[in-house]
């Protein structure tokens, strides 16, 4: 079996490492150019950092729940389990 290393721009020997339909190539194009023009800007590295500090290991944070507190007459917060992923995962979706 032939083995293929990724080059500069992220495809794997003559034919790439994906298929992405034409109607998506213009999305994708502008999408790995927006993150070139800003992952390296300093607006950019506050942002991520401050998502790090305020969300990557710490206590998922109750959110108070104003429509339906007022829907049922009483205050509802709701504890978003749903947003306690580890670690490593929260780094990468950030």
């Amino acid at each position: 079996m032939k083995k293929y290393s990724v080059d500069t721009n992220g495809y794997y020997g003559e034919f790439g490492g994906a298929y992405v339909p034409d109607a998506l190539k213009i999305n994708l194009k502008e999408l790995e150019d927006n993150y070139k023009r800003i992952i390296f800007s300093e607006s950019f590295e506050r942002e991520y950092k401050r998502l790090l500090e305020d969300y990557v290991g710490r206590e998922t944070s109750l959110f108070y729940a104003a429509n339906l507190s007022k829907k049922y007459y009483t205050h509802i917060y709701l504890k978003r389990e749903d947003l306690n992923h580890k670690e490593h995962t929260n780094s990468i979706m950030l």
